[in-house]
């Protein structure tokens, strides 16, 4: 599909080269002035009942494919995008599975009562009351203030 999709740019680019040449060698009718540079007679030049030359009937036709061709181009690098992408997702998605297993959160140690009088076997320090407070000396002591001169 991704074939098709390439041989249809290049006739898009191709049907586009042949509009701009067909446009520019297009010669303006007598009565062109300001009021047809604003589409003042387009409608008539274009679907009038057999009006214009070989020319404007070539810019017609190469108009409607430029615009049949552009919208089915875009409705097929859709699909293609949509089908690539969700498939390149899944594919990933397995790979790594099969890569790196899911790993299992490691087990927490399993809780045992308190083996003594005011511990917690999830804190190894003692439990305090705010009453009381345990008569240990600090590690370190604090340093003392700089004095000023």
């Amino acid at each position: 599909m991704a074939f098709i999709a390439g041989i249809l740019t290049a006739l898009l680019v191709l049907n586009c080269l042949v509009l701009i040449l067909l446009v520019l060698i297009q010669l303006p009718k007598k009565d062109a002035g300001a009021g047809m540079a604003f589409g003042g007679g387009a409608a008539d030049a274009l679907f009038g009942a057999g009006s214009g030359n070989a020319l404007t009937k070539i810019t017609k036709w190469a108009t409607i494919i430029f615009f049949l061709m552009a919208l089915f181009l875009g409705y097929l690098e859709d699909q293609l995008h949509n089908r690539r992408s969700s498939s390149e997702f899944e594919k990933q998605v397995q790979q790594k599975q099969t890569e790196t297993p899911v790993a299992l959160p490691p087990s927490l140690p399993a809780a045992s009562p308190p083996t003594a009088a005011g511990t917690n076997s999830l804190l190894s320090v003692p439990l305090t009351t705010p009453g009381t407070t345990p008569a240990t000396a600090p590690a370190h002591p604090p340093a003392a203030p700089p004095q000023s001169k």
